[in-house]
């Protein structure tokens, strides 16, 4: 595959879009809803606690993806 300030930019805009999708899953307070009957729940928190995580590595890889480094490339 290969960059092109076009792929630089589409990664710029995923990368925005995955912040806006943690921060409103961070606002959802999961840890006030497993107070809560699980009849009250608006959400199961578990899967919010997965969506967020599932998001974090998303976020990573475009990190990766945008600063052009591969596997074994990181840093120890």
């Amino acid at each position: 595959m290969s960059g092109s300030i076009g792929d630089d930019h589409s990664l710029h805009e995923l990368k925005v879009e995955i912040e806006a999708e943690v921060t409103l899953v961070e606002s959802s307070h999961v840890e006030e809803s497993v107070n809560l009957s699980v009849t009250e729940w608006l959400f199961d928190p578990t899967e919010a606690e997965r969506e967020e995580i599932g998001l974090r590595g998303l976020h990573d890889a475009v990190e990766v993806l945008e600063d052009g480094s591969g596997p074994g490339d990181h840093a120890a």
